[in-house]
């Protein structure tokens, strides 16, 4: 017989036990732990009344009601529904009801002080897992059911369950059966994987350029210098901001581009599987971008007074992009041409810059490379009320390292925090993907009003540097042989402004 327990409660004391089975009464306990545990085995002997295959009934007659009365202070009005105590066998942990005094049938309620319409037994369930428990504050026991089929109970399920079906559960609904064309728009559609760059300098209608075009052209260097040198450096910063956003996917993006993108925005792209070839492209952008200024400034054969004045003019447009249009692509592209090792060492230019142009020095010095230096370890960034594109080439360059072309080494490379350098970048990423929006909202206000002249527009779109860098054959060649060929360009640019000092003439 397995070892049963029995919850005295509601007036039970040990008076009201009985000396049956030898249990003594409280007048004769010397010792209340021996008292107690002599009841616990006399209880032992108690049949099991819930068990199914007990062969004694449920009857005051029986000797199971002789060990323990149930006394309440008051009789109760009989409750309006009553159901037999339930039949599932309990283990000796669990709490059990003790049957009252009183003579009861199956059709009784219990007469208890804490009896109410909305706290009566419920109907039994054969399962073990639905045996109720009771509540630590009233006493009161509850058995849990499953709704019976057909009624209000059950309709509500039902009703829960299929509201609450995985969105894939619906999506692969909808493809098996077919949707409506009214619900055509509101189904889900697999994004388009881009495969092929949206840059095209074969197709490239050009203001500027004649169909066919060598690399470096004089003529169209010349003209390339006039138009940026009409400007002061908020208008180019403007342009330049047009047609970044444009490329990134932060403006212009209509509802066909969210449909096969599978997102809203060009940020959130990004960070997709199957946006790489935006990342790829945002690569090439940067890059050519930083090589055009660097030919600008390259190209600028005059006095080392006139090239400071250009050095001075690209750092004002690197303050622009940076303060205010809060535009972190273009401003590290820029900073990048001048960090270049062909414009780095042109000693005689920087002196005359420091000389000539001293905040402008001051600033690059002081505030825009000390500020890169920081986006880059992740540690710094502008707020995003007056941001219209994040810093991402960090967190592009992770993603695509096996294609991003060398530019030096990696800020998490040259440090040796390197591992909490990608770590920041990673989870920049998070809310670069969830402020698409907001990017999209701060370039629409920046841009307000703003009149672009179409040839500059041209000017700093990644075809037409294309096209003037590499010219219409060599533009469509592989980007790292495009990229190592230039970097010889450059380096004899450079060498052609100011020779390297022979040791011999020290």
């Amino acid at each position: 017989m397995k070892r049963r327990s029995v919850t005295m409660t509601d007036g039970l004391t040990a008076d009201k036990v009985t000396r049956s089975d030898g249990c003594p009464t409280s007048t004769s306990l010397p010792r209340p732990r021996d008292s107690i545990r002599s009841c616990a085995l006399s209880m032992d002997q108690i049949p099991d009344l819930h068990s199914p295959m007990s062969p004694i009934s449920e009857s005051p007659s029986s000797p199971a009601y002789s060990t323990v009365t149930r006394v309440h202070a008051a009789p109760a009005a009989p409750s309006a529904t009553a159901l037999p105590a339930s039949p599932v066998t309990r283990r000796s942990s669990e709490p059990q009801l003790c049957p009252g005094s009183a003579p009861k049938t199956h059709g009784e309620s219990d007469k208890g002080p804490h009896t109410s319409p909305s706290h009566t037994l419920c109907k039994t369930s054969p399962s073990p897992s639905l045996s109720s428990y009771s509540d630590p504050d009233s006493g009161h026991y509850c058995q849990l059911q499953p709704p019976v089929r057909g009624s209000r109970e059950w309709a509500a399920a039902e009703a829960s369950s299929r509201q609450a079906r995985s969105y894939g559960e619906k999506l692969k609904e909808l493809s098996e059966n077919g949707a409506p064309e009214e619900d055509w728009g509101k189904t889900f559609t697999v994004p388009i994987v881009e495969v092929t760059s949206s840059f095209n300098p074969a197709t490239f209608q050009s203001l500027l350029i004649p169909r066919d075009n060598r690399p470096l052209e004089v003529g169209l260097l010349r003209k390339v210098k006039e138009l940026l040198a009409e400007v002061d450096a908020r208008t180019l910063a403007r342009h330049v901001t047009k047609v970044d956003c444009l490329v990134a996917r932060i403006l212009g993006v209509t509802k066909e581009m969210q449909t096969l993108m599978g997102v809203r925005w060009g940020m959130e792209l990004l960070t997709l599987p199957h946006g790489r070839q935006l990342r790829l492209d945002l690569l090439e952008r940067f890059h050519t971008m930083s090589i055009m200024l660097a030919v600008d400034i390259l190209g600028c054969t005059g006095s080392a007074e006139e090239r400071a004045a250009l050095l001075h003019k690209t750092i004002q447009l690197a303050a622009e992009l940076r303060g205010t249009m809060g535009n972190m692509f273009s401003f590290a592209a820029v900073m990048g041409a001048l960090d270049m090792a062909q414009i780095s060492r042109l000693e005689q230019t920087w002196v005359a810059l420091r000389q000539r142009h001293t905040e402008g020095a001051i600033l690059y010095e002081k505030k825009l490379k000390p500020f890169l230096k920081s986006l880059n370890e992740g540690k710094e960034g502008p707020p995003l009320s007056n941001t219209t594109f994040p810093h991402v080439l960090p967190l592009i360059t992770l993603l695509e390292c096996d294609s991003a072309p060398p530019e030096g080494p990696e800020p998490w490379g040259s440090t040796e925090h390197g591992v909490e350098v990608v770590l920041a970048h990673l989870e920049a990423a998070r809310t670069v993907a969830h402020h698409g929006g907001l990017y999209n909202t701060n370039a629409e206000v920046k841009l307000q009003g703003f009149q672009a002249r179409p040839e500059l527009l041209e000017v700093f779109s990644t075809e037409f540097q294309m096209r003037l860098l590499w010219g219409s054959q060599g533009a469509s060649s592989s980007q790292a042989r495009r990229y190592e060929k230039f970097d010889k360009v450059l380096t004899a640019l450079s060498h052609k402004l100011e020779p390297a000092v022979r040791s011999s003439e020290l």
